[in-house]
This record gives structure tokens, C-alpha cells and sequence, in this order.
């Protein structure tokens, strides 16, 4: 059981959590100077103002507004139900360390409802298309089963097609099997898809749901790139099923590759759309999977997060349009463009041109990859297809 924090502790995690422009990183610089998340909040602008921004630094150091007040207050609510809980960067015990890895990038809060204890099993996590095939979901269904009839946690998404089989798998293996935790791309107070309702109170029930969102917090498109990175930083494996070339499953696997996580794919047809995702993580180091078993080897080979290697993502088909996809911005993109140039462009160069947090950029990079307009190469720079 996570532990509870005093009432003026918690109402200032949630107040800060509720700030659009304080990312995780100026929190962890606040903490590192202020201390408590209180003490952030009562600090005067002046203070604030020489780690922020000004107009953010005003905002802090001005009591909530009533939007805010409400919120707030609908938050608290929500936590006095049983098996509900906040974890915060202050719960040493109860934060799951392996978020960790995300260094500045880790969520300062995680609203959780479930089976806390999960969150210290063994974790690989399942994704793959929400448009999935038959065969591909059956496979999901089973690997999930059988790994979590192995003590494994399963992680996934709780998006349609492949992550739902995961979740549903898990389930099958039973009260003495690994459990699954689905990551949400919503406030924890939503499910989407809507389809997904039952499964995700089956979950809440017998498993555990996780968001850094707060309540009330929509479906948007920038914020399942944020929810990916958790999948793939909660577990020691991914396991990608099924994912056409664009899929963002692959991302995730990548993120995983990264956090020097173990990659698994599963091989298809070669004539399935759906298979020339895995097969390209495949041709990329990727390990090709045939069972359950297969991956127990390769993770009990004490093959385990450590190092960090690079999971480049395959290439894309170059776009009709340069236009901004969905989800991003008309000025975000253009400022992306002009930070990418015409070169390879590393990642810090472009955070350092933009000016953004890594997941700011990560996801706005993610949906330009997405849409075909970038690619990520093998020494982990971006190139504009055009």
C-alpha cells in the first residue's frame, strides 16, 4: 500500500500536476531546491522565477483558481476510494523504480487503482495494431497467459486488438498468475476505447491501472507517445505482435531499445501489412519469438535493463504532404522543421533548438514518424524524408 501523504503534501502534488507547463523536469529542479512539492507552492514568484519561466513562476505562486480548486477537489474525492492511490516521486517505496530510467522524463505522479504489488513483479510488456487480425490477437491471448501463469506481469496499453488480448490474457492465467497493469493515455477517470470499459474495470479489479494524467484528462493524440514510454520503461521485455511499418508499436519498441530493454517479435506472412513492422525490428536485432517459452530463455539469460542500446525504427515510404499531422500544432511542426534542417539531426541538438523537454519532443518527433515525414536512423538522429 502506497503511503498516504499529509493533506497539504497532497493537495501540492495535485496542484502541480494540474500545471500544463511544469514539466517533469523543472518539478525534479524545484524538489531538488525547495524540497517539498508544499514548499514549491508557497514559495514567492521571485524565488520560482529563477528556475521558471515568469509567467509560470506567477502562476505557481498564486493560489489555485476555481477550475483548479475544483479539480483539485474532484482529485481528493477520487483517492478517498478504496484501492485507489497516488504514488509521487517521494514514495520511495511504492514509485515504481524502474521509471527511473526516464531520468528527467519520469512522471512525477502516477494515479493508480488496483493491486499496488504489482508494481514489483517482473514486467514484460504486449503491444502491437488495434486493427489487429484474429490469428494476431489469439497469439497475444496466449503468450500473455502462459508468461503470466509464469509469474510474469503483463504491461500493455489498453488500446484495441492487441493490448486488449494481452490484458485479457493475463487475466486467464488467474488470482496466482503474474497480474497485468494497463497504462492510460487518459486521466485514470476515462477509458479509451470506450469498448474497452469492461475489460479496464476487470482490470482495476484484479490487476492495476496506471496514468500520470490527471482526472478528467481526454484521449488526446500527443498523449500516447507519453503513455508508450511507460509501457516500455515498466518492463524488461516488449513483445510486439503484430504492427504495419507504421504502427506505434514499433515506437515503443524502439523507447524500449533505448531504455536497454529486450526487444521480441513475432514473424508473420510475408504477404500480411501487419507483419512488416515485426519483421523489420527483426532485420534490426530484434528477437524473433516462436513461444512464450522462447523469451523466458532469452530474459533468464540474465540479458536484463542495464545498457542501454539504440532500437532504430524502420524505414517509411516518404510523404505526399508536409503539412502538420494530426495532433500537432501548425507552430510546433514549423519550428520542428527548422530545428531538423536538411541534415541527420541529433536529439539534443534539436531539444537545444527548440527548447522543449525530451518528452515534449519525443512525442511531437513521434507523431511526425508516425506520419512518414521523419525517420529515426540506426545512430539515433532524424531525417526529414523530403
Amino acid at each position: 500500500m502506497a503511503p498516504t501523504p499529509n493533506p497539504a503534501e497532497l493537495h501540492a502534488w495535485i496542484r502541480l500536476n494540474l500545471e500544463p507547463g511544469l514539466k517533469s523536469e523543472h518539478l525534479q529542479l524545484l524538489l531538488s531546491i525547495f524540497g517539498m512539492p508544499q514548499n514549491i507552492c508557497t514559495a514567492s514568484s521571485g524565488s520560482l522565477a529563477r528556475y521558471l519561466a515568469p509567467e509560470l513562476a506567477a502562476r505557481l505562486s498564486r493560489p489555485p483558481d476555481d477550475i483548479q480548486q475544483a479539480a483539485i477537489e474532484q482529485s481528493l474525492e477520487w483517492l478517498r476510494a478504496p484501492g485507489h492511490a497516488l504514488l509521487t516521486l517521494a514514495d520511495q517505496d511504492s514509485y515504481p523504480a524502474a521509471l527511473m530510467d526516464l531520468e528527467s522524463d519520469a512522471p512525477s505522479v502516477l494515479f493508480a487503482h488496483g493491486d499496488l504489488d504489482l508494481l514489483q513483479r517482473p514486467a514484460i510488456a504486449i503491444v502491437g495494431a488495434r486493427s489487429a487480425t484474429q490469428s494476431g490477437m489469439d497469439n497475444a491471448q496466449d503468450f500473455a497467459q502462459y508468461l503470466a501463469g509464469q509469474g510474469w506481469c503483463i504491461v500493455s496499453g489498453l488500446a484495441s486488438g492487441i493490448d486488449a488480448a494481452a490484458h485479457q490474457g493475463a487475466l486467464l492465467a488467474g488470482p496466482t498468475g503474474g497480474g497485468t497493469i494497463a497504462v492510460l493515455g487518459t486521466g485514470i477517470d476515462r477509458v479509451y476505447p470506450t469498448s474497452n470499459r469492461d475489460l479496464a474495470h476487470r482490470i482495476a479489479a484484479n490487476g492495476l491501472l496506471l496514468s500520470e494524467f490527471p482526472l478528467g484528462t481526454k484521449g488526446l493524440p500527443m498523449n500516447f507517445p507519453r503513455r508508450n514510454r511507460l509501457v516500455a520503461a515498466l518492463s524488461r521485455g516488449v513483445l510486439v505482435v503484430e504492427a504495419a511499418k507504421r504502427s506505434g508499436s514499433l515506437i515503443t519498441a524502439r523507447l524500449a531499445g533505448n531504455l536497454g530493454r529486450e526487444v521480441f517479435a513475432i514473424p508473420g506472412s510475408i504477404h500480411s501489412p501487419l507483419s512488416h513492422g515485426c519483421h523489420a525490428l527483426i532485420r534490426q536485432g530484434a528477437k524473433l519469438v516462436e513461444s512464450g517459452q522462447d523469451i523466458l530463455e532469452e530474459l533468464q539469460q540474465g540479458k536484463l535493463p542495464g545498457i542501454r542500446r539504440p532500437m532504430p525504427a524502420p524505414p517509411m515510404p516518404a510523404p505526399t504532404t508536409m503539412a502538420p499531422p494530426d495532433g500537432l500544432p501548425a507552430d510546433a511542426f514549423e519550428k520542428l522543421l527548422e530545428a531538423l534542417g536538411r541534415d541527420p539531426t541529433g536529439l539534443d541538438q534539436i531539444q537545444s533548438q527548440t527548447g522543449w523537454t525530451t518528452s515534449e519532443l519525443l512525442s511531437r518527433l513521434t507523431l511526425m514518424e508516425l506520419a512518414g515525414q521523419i525517420v529515426c536512423q540506426p545512430d539515433g538522429r532524424y531525417l526529414r524524408r523530403r
